[in-house]
């Protein structure tokens, strides 16, 4: 299979031989897309196809032909966007129909970073409306589905760039993280996706959710492209104040690639945190994989240790602020775009446009036009920085260098039980919302697949800025344990261009 699996490296050693090129690769993608996200199984994971993708690639292989030299680390590759990133000259709807022909004038700052590095941005992603939830139903594209199950979710909210990627749609893909948009949908994709310390990569141009929360977020189906990925991505942005944190760090072009080297599970020291472990009849499953990945770390030299956080739940019910910030954030947004169709959260409620099973985002438009006018606005945000030292006491008093526990305490859900009801924004068990809630980076891993074929994801957490020990164990445990799986799709893809077969993993 010509192009499936295909990593950066493996790509760019292509590139460097001549066995391939980016308009052979991108073609292929183009071709797949068609068969299998818009016709045969229709996963539903694209919303808009770059039309200048190909012109893009071939530029860049006039590039490489004049100079012999890559145009950056992301040469030719091509990239997922979420449809939450605003693309010049690219219809960008924020998962909402009422935003389906809206084209905005400028690129996100992410975006800019990946052209600039030589990427191409292939597709948008589909995500639900706002990114008000964790599944993908959505107004302008309904659900995504899961390419494990068709009849089951992708995740949400950054669905579209998890499901195409673990289909092969895509090489690599940019999601973003608010309580866990790129961590629930990893996990149910088998994928590795990663939320880095807030303020590492740029907001700007991403609609927000809760800003102090959002962060894009790269996701791959190996931890090398995730690293590559990232380092196009962190930087400073002055139209972003958060962004400050990126400017301390020195020597960031190609370090996340770089600190990939030496990694190995001997010596690391691990922390499980036993009370994020579901109860539920559908958590046992995904308990049992996660157990058994800790003793496979325990196996590999790794010191593992048991932990526990009194009042979790709590915690993590004291510090939810989407129903206390989210309207606040999307009206900033909308009311500064004069070309948007509609310039508020008021305004799209009103509409009635929005996916119904969206229960997040008529509880944000249920919310302060001003979220400090909230009564215990300041009590949260307090308790979001008591949260925080809390799991780093723990992590301390435990001497151990990472958290790890379910992603989600589920397996994907099918979707009917979502049009039953049984899950809401509010009672859907992930537990992605540790890290986001109390602003620690943190790496969904795939950990191994339940009887009945469905991936499960183990997230890990660290400290502040700790995205290279992240990276490095993440790495370690993937050459320890391969988990990677892709999914068995029940249409066959066009074969790739005969130039194209020659050398690809």
């Amino acid at each position: 299979m010509p192009f499936e699996e295909l990593t950066t490296t493996a790509f760019h050693e292509q590139v460097l031989t001549g066995t391939t090129t980016s308009a052979d690769l991108v073609s292929w993608y183009l071709q797949r897309i068609a068969d299998i996200d818009s016709a045969g199984p229709r996963i539903g994971s694209v919303v808009t196809v770059n039309p200048l993708a190909l012109a893009e690639a071939e530029a860049l292989d006039a590039a490489f032909a004049a100079t012999g030299k890559l145009q950056g680390p992301l040469h030719g590759v091509p990239v997922l966007i979420k449809d939450q990133a605003e693309t010049a000259g690219i219809p960008t709807s924020f998962g909402s129909a009422l935003f389906a022909d809206y084209v905005p004038e400028r690129d996100a700052t992410v975006v800019t970073r990946l052209r600039e590095a030589g990427a191409i941005v292939l597709a948008k992603t589909t995500m639900c409306d706002f990114a008000a939830g964790w599944f993908s139903f959505s107004s302008r594209s309904d659900h995504t589905k899961n390419p494990y199950a068709l009849d089951r979710e992708a995740g949400g909210s950054s669905a579209g760039t998890g499901a195409a990627l673990t289909a092969n749609l895509g090489l690599v893909g940019v999601g973003e993280d608010t309580g866990g948009s790129v961590r629930v949908p990893g996990s149910f994709a088998n994928l590795f996706g990663l939320r880095p310390t807030t303020g590492l990569v740029s907001r700007t141009g991403f609609s927000p959710l809760v800003h102090f929360q959002d962060t894009p977020g790269p996701m791959g189906r190996t931890v090398g492209d995730v690293a590559v990925l990232l380092d196009a991505m962190v930087g400073f942005d002055p139209a972003d104040p958060f962004t400050a944190v990126a400017a301390r760090i020195p020597g960031r072009q190609g370090s996340y690639v770089a600190s990939l080297e030496g990694a190995t599970l001997a010596g690391a020291r691990v922390g499980v945190l036993t009370d994020a472990f579901g109860s539920l009849p559908e958590s046992e499953a995904v308990s049992a994989l996660v157990l058994a990945a800790t003793d496979e770390l325990r196996a590999a030299g790794a010191d593992v240790h048991d932990l526990e956080l009194p009042h979790l739940q709590d915690w993590i019910e004291q510090t939810a602020f989407y129903a206390t910030q989210s309207k606040e954030d999307i009206t900033a947004f909308l009311a500064a775009r004069p070309a948007a169709p509609v310039r508020s959260l008021d305004e799209i409620f009103t509409s009635g446009v929005f996916h119904p099973l969206t229960d997040l985002l008529s509880t944000a438009a249920a919310g302060p036009r001003v979220a400090a006018d909230a009564p215990d606005y300041h009590r949260m945000r307090v308790r979001q920085e008591e949260f925080r030292r809390a799991l780093l006491h723990a992590m301390a008093t435990a001497d151990v260098d990472v958290l790890v526990f379910p992603t989600v305490q589920v397996p994907p859900p099918t979707r009917q039980e979502l049009a039953d009801r049984r899950w809401s924004a509010e009672t859907f068990p992930t537990n992605t919302v540790i890290a986001s809630q109390s602003g620690l980076p943190a790496m969904t891993v795939p950990v191994g697949m339940t009887d009945d074929g469905l991936p499960v994801g183990m997230d890990v957490v660290g400290r502040p800025l700790a995205e290279p020990q992240l990276l490095r164990f993440a790495l370690a445990w993937e050459q320890h344990a391969r988990p990677r799986r892709p999914p068995v799709l029940p249409h066959a893809v066009s074969e790739a261009p005969a130039a194209a077969t020659a050398g690809a993993r």
